[in-house]
């Protein structure tokens, strides 16, 4: 049997000594001086044990399974500017929300990896860096919005360039003997008026990764965006001579970026999954201890017995209560206004005598 506990051992020790201490030396006293049947504190102190073996959380190990671990650091590049909620992807819905999808894909292809998230409009964030803590990942990706339409300026395709080979450097230089893979999220419109910056020089530090492309010929209208988490508290659309603006993906700016990374474009719609590209087989392994067990929790056999001896201990409450009630009744004292009316028989009640 193994045990995991929620609290460190120590610790259960010292919240539950002192009651079990209390119990015990109740226990100890004669059951007169008590006032309570010395079998309601023997199962009181029951109830305390079944709590602290509860909280140990008591198992039996059982088979095992390899884990896969991918020791890659995979740094991710969004577009978020206003044209990233288009709605052209999947026949009405965001562009945002492929993204956030294939995101999720890359996750659950490269289990142990370490992510970083980088985005850009109008400048370059890194929003997260390199951890492998995909849950706070997805969290960042479920609550992310695009800049402020009021506060758009224009922006540029490849503003995060020196971003990206920052945070590629500082990587190699932290785990040279980790890969390194980029992947790219955006529709390649630029509408800063400028050439866009190039990614050339995080090529070289770039093993594999990819170039995703949202966003179709026709274009998709774009809503406004107040900065809001919440995307319902956001205005209409965004207006051009009098009509919705539409953005349309720019494909050849997508395919000079991903020439410059030296990864392969690849143009996304929704009917169909990423494809990603292989983990370096350097860094690709089965996880050094090899297994991890599968435990038979155990802790609901003491969560059994503390419900019943609640059971126990709340009908018996329940119990005195009544009866309590049962003894007040008959002797019950009359109120003030009952005896105000009553007279002595020698008292006289009025008239001459």
């Amino acid at each position: 049997m193994i045990f995991q506990p929620v609290l460190n051992v120590f610790l259960l020790l010292l919240f539950f000594a002192p009651a079990v201490a209390l119990v015990i030396w109740v226990l100890t006293r004669r059951s007169e001086e008590t006032r309570a049947p010395r079998w309601l504190w023997v199962m009181r102190l029951v109830m305390l044990l079944a709590c602290f073996a509860m909280l140990l959380r008591p198992g039996i190990p059982g088979g095992s399974t390899q884990t896969l671990a991918t020791d890659t650091d995979i740094v991710l590049v969004v577009d978020t500017t206003a044209s990233i909620v288009a709605e052209d992807w999947d026949g009405g819905e965001p562009r945002l929300d492929g993204v956030r999808a294939d995101i999720q894909a890359i996750v659950a292809e490269y289990p142990g990896a370490r992510f970083a998230l980088i985005t850009f409009d109008a400048a370059a964030d890194l929003r997260m860096p390199l951890t492998t803590d995909t849950t706070a990942l997805i969290s960042s990706l479920d609550v992310l919005r695009p800049e402020v339409t009021s506060q758009s300026r224009g922006s540029s395709v490849g503003i995060a360039n020196r971003m990206l080979d920052d945070t590629l450097s500082q990587a190699a230089k932290s785990s040279p003997d980790r890969s390194r893979m980029v992947f790219y999220f955006g529709d390649g419109e630029q509408t800063d008026g400028g050439t866009p910056e190039s990614f050339a020089s995080s090529a070289k530090r770039t093993d594999a990764g990819a170039v995703f492309g949202y966003g179709t010929e026709e274009g998709g209208p774009m809503r406004l965006t107040t900065g809001g988490v919440d995307p319902s508290a956001d205005g209409g659309y965004i207006q051009y001579q009098g009509e919705d603006a539409t953005s349309v993906i720019d494909e050849k700016n997508l395919t000079t970026i991903a020439e410059q990374l030296g990864v392969p474009y690849e143009h996304r719609t929704a009917d169909s999954a990423p494809t990603l590209p292989a983990a370096p087989s350097t860094t690709t392994s089965y996880a050094a201890s090899g297994e991890t067990g599968n435990v038979t929790e155990l802790y609901w056999i003491a969560a059994l017995v503390l419900m019943a001896l609640l059971a126990v201990e709340l009908a018996r409450a329940t119990m005195l209560v009544a009866r309590l009630r049962l003894l007040r009744a008959p002797g019950t004292p009359r109120s003030p206004s009952d005896r105000s009316g009553t007279t002595r028989p020698d008292q006289s009640t009025g008239g001459e005598s």
